[in-house]
């Protein structure tokens, strides 16, 4: 049986659209995901949509408001989690946003990069195959399946619609 764990990610823009705010996962010890960088977001609530889901996890992990959101794209990632769950995430890009992101928050620190840079970070090898979709310039979504092993990518397939 196929029961993901359904999730989202904002990568959110700077007012020039040029850097987006990650978090750079430093705090946490048992953290699958230490020192990586990463879009903000998590996992969806029994009580809410994929919208609502997005804007109360940005609202929890940068205490900003999301103006406009677009999304991107989806993404099916098998066997990503520490005990090999499957994880759905719908990945947006926030391109307007109210109030001013926070320095920090309990997983690291919030910082703003550069868009053309953001490849050169610390980051899952997996984010570095849909990282460009996110932030170029077609309008279509993408949605991609990326099974993971060992926490290492096997594969990426995606279209574009």
């Amino acid at each position: 049986m196929y029961t993901p764990i359904i999730a989202t990610l904002g990568y959110i823009l700077s007012s020039d659209q040029k850097q987006t705010l990650l978090v750079h996962r430093n705090r946490r010890p048992d953290d699958q995901h230490l020192g990586k960088y990463n879009g903000l977001g998590g996992k969806m609530l029994p009580n809410e949509d994929i919208h609502q889901c997005l804007v109360r996890e940005i609202f929890e992990e940068a205490n900003i408001s999301c103006e406009h959101v677009v999304l991107r794209g989806t993404i099916n990632w098998t066997g990503f989690g520490p005990q090999g769950e499957n994880w759905f995430g719908f990945i947006y890009r926030i391109e307007h946003f109210t109030g001013t992101p926070r320095a920090s928050n309990e997983e690291g620190d919030l910082v703003w990069v550069d868009v053309a840079d953001i490849l050169k970070l610390p980051m899952w090898e997996g984010d570095k195959y849909f990282l460009p979709l996110v932030f170029d310039d077609d309008p279509r979504i993408f949605h991609g399946f990326m099974p993971y092993q060992n926490a290492q990518p096997l594969s990426w397939n995606y279209s574009r619609i």
